[in-house]
């Protein structure tokens, strides 16, 4: 597909459809092409489910953090004494 630069304005619906579809787009200007829009290669995915995530349970096997009230508190022990 070609357009011009006025047509990006008027045509985006059209562009977008085309990209949608796998085409280059020239872009023209005075008649020269100035840039090419190439579809991303880039696929949507299928969305991770947070039980997936790698963050997720990574200090499942830390006994320190199993009661993590007593944890917090004993990260903030040393602050809380100069108060």
């Amino acid at each position: 597909m070609e357009t011009s630069i006025v047509g990006l304005r008027h045509k985006m619906r059209d562009i977008l459809r085309a990209l949608d579809r796998n085409e280059t787009v020239r872009v023209l200007y005075h008649g020269k092409e100035r840039a090419l829009l190439v579809p991303s290669r880039k696929k949507c995915r299928k969305p991770m489910r947070m039980a997936d995530h790698p963050f997720v349970g990574m200090w499942a096997e830390d006994k320190e953090k199993e009661d993590v009230a007593a944890y917090v508190r004993k990260l903030r022990q040393d602050r809380c004494r100069d108060l």
